[in-house]
């Protein structure tokens, strides 16, 4: 069973940071391309970042700059550091991950940035 948790969204002004966590279950993380979507109120979901198992990343252009994201395989845990934030940056955020043909999703954590 695999398994996705995020953790630390919440309320945040412009400008102000957040670090997201994602621990995956199992022995399927280090095997699998992991990455950050959001979906912000009236608009679909959109991909926020991803990275591969050879741990090279792809950034939407809007936060591109101002988000990191990285994995520890160790730890089996995938993370998003949102530096600068905006208020066009509020979405729940959801952690997903590929392995060949199989995605999983996470429940998603809300982010908000005042405005």
């Amino acid at each position: 069973q695999v398994q996705l948790v995020e953790s630390g969204g919440g309320l945040v002004h412009p400008g102000g940071s957040l670090r997201l966590s994602c621990a995956a279950s199992g022995s399927i993380f280090s095997a699998s391309v992991m990455g950050w979507y959001r979906q912000a109120p009236g608009k679909q979901r959109e991909l926020v970042a991803r990275i591969t198992i050879g741990s090279s990343t792809n950034y939407a252009d809007s936060v591109k700059g101002r988000f990191t994201i990285s994995r520890d395989n160790a730890k089996n845990t995938v993370y998003l550091q949102m530096n600068n934030l905006k208020p066009e940056d509020t979405a729940v955020y959801y952690c997903s991950a590929q392995r060949g043909a199989n995605n999983y999703w996470g429940q998603g954590t809300q982010v908000t940035v005042s405005s």
